[in-house]
């Protein structure tokens, strides 16, 4: 059964806008399916999978191309990254909009080939797992910037969100979240296993797959953190490069997402160092060793883990309107002043907390005041998204916002 995904209306509007369109993003979260079932009777579908399709593209892509001149869905461009500069000439030639659609997961190559070949010509979306929104078939379809006209168009469409814990520990890859009567630890032992085998190796010479396994739990340990590569470096056993490079390919194939330190002239004791967090806490649950939602939910990780699975939501609803590049942020400085996130929308600043707890209070804040440093940017009405169950203004300046409105 097809689930309906909230980017659809934004892949047909990058179809319209550019000749070619890649939508890129992890293993698994449905890059092909909600392509093919968007595209299905218009295009010609190949996946660079087969071996023999792959040898086919790679030995010489213009005979390949011209042997399939109509509209042609590529999926797995990862793998045949020289096939870009050829699939310029092709759209310079016919100058039609949208004649081919590509998937791949995110790599240093294909993304090189991608600015190199394509630069104007190509659209680039990302998809991730399943938000709550798409869970829950919620039309609702906007990033999340809590203005009061936000606020007022999100509470038209509030849905209690029962059994949270259990979404977040099983995970948002589509396959999984679907179907009940899979096994959790099945499914993600043989996506771990085919994520090192595939897309890591094509990145990076990996001699010791136990070893990059025994480094993405001791990120996925991480989640919510400044990034540590010393830390990191010592407990799996590698060097610091080492260690950066590895992080790099987490974050070009989608697993994790870097949040960028908030920072300008004013604010010149804000720390530079990025936090890192899984996108998918249900492959963070099973790389950190929670076999279940109750552990997870009561056990030494539930703050990180929270907090990890908000950003990601976040970060889909930027992604899923077509924002590749979303502008959100944290803060940290010398001071011990802290910020979960920080989105800037022009010179409009929104700082936000993320707290586990049901029982919002102003103190939670308290650190809000230190973007007012920046005169040139306009400090919003900060906002503690939480556990409470309904909307409550803290003072005049801080609300307190159920997760519901995500």
């Amino acid at each position: 059964m097809y689930k309906k995904r909230a980017i659809e209306a934004t892949i047909n509007k990058t179809l319209k806008q550019f000749p070619v369109i890649l939508l890129s993003g992890p293993r698994q979260v449905g890059k092909t399916t909600v392509l093919r079932q968007l595209l299905d009777e218009k295009y010609s579908y190949i996946t660079m999978d087969d071996p023999v399709q792959r040898r086919a593209l790679q030995d010489d892509p213009a005979l390949f191309l011209k042997s399939h001149p109509e509209r042609l869905l590529l999926d797995e461009i990862q793998y045949v990254p020289e096939a870009f500069s050829y699939l310029k000439m092709r759209v310079d030639e016919k100058q039609e909009m949208g004649q081919y659609a590509l998937t791949g997961s995110q790599s240093f190559h294909m993304m090189k080939g991608v600015s190199d070949s394509l630069a104007g010509r190509v659209g680039i979306l990302e998809l991730q797992g399943l938000s709550l929104r798409e869970r829950l078939n919620l039309p609702f379809n906007k990033p999340f910037i809590p203005t009061e006209s936000y606020i007022s168009e999100r509470r038209n469409e509030l849905v209690s969100y029962n059994s949270l814990w259990q979404t977040i520990h099983r995970g948002h890859m589509p396959r999984l979240a679907l179907n009940p009567e899979f096994d959790w630890e099945i499914f993600y032992s043989s996506y771990v296993r085919t994520y090192i085998e595939r897309d890591v190796r094509q990145l990076s010479q990996v001699a010791d797959e136990n070893l990059f396994m025994r480094f993405m739990t001791s990120v996925a340990a991480r989640s919510g953190e400044l990034i540590n590569y010393h830390s990191i470096s010592k407990e799996v056993g590698v060097s610091n490069d080492t260690i950066k490079r590895w992080i790099s390919i987490l974050e070009s194939s989608g697993v994790v997402y870097l949040l960028q330190p908030y920072a300008n002239n004013h604010l010149k004791r804000a720390i530079k160092t990025p936090k890192l967090y899984f996108m998918d806490t249900g492959l963070l649950s099973y790389l950190t060793r929670w076999l279940t939602p109750e552990t997870l939910s009561i056990g030494a990780m539930s703050g990180p883990v929270f907090e990890t699975f908000i950003v990601s939501e976040i970060i889909k609803s930027f992604l899923n309107v077509g924002i590749i590049r979303p502008p959100l942020y944290f803060y940290r400085d010398r001071d011990q002043h802290e910020i979960d996130l920080v989105i800037e929308i022009g010179d409009a600043v929104y700082p936000i907390e993320i707290k586990q707890s049901a029982k919002p209070d102003a103190k939670m804040g308290r650190h809000f005041e230190v973007l007012k440093l920046s005169p040139d940017k306009k400090l919003q009405t900060g906002t503690i998204l939480c556990q409470y169950n309904h909307l409550i203004w803290l003072r005049d300046d801080l609300i307190a916002l159920p997760i519901q409105y995500i």
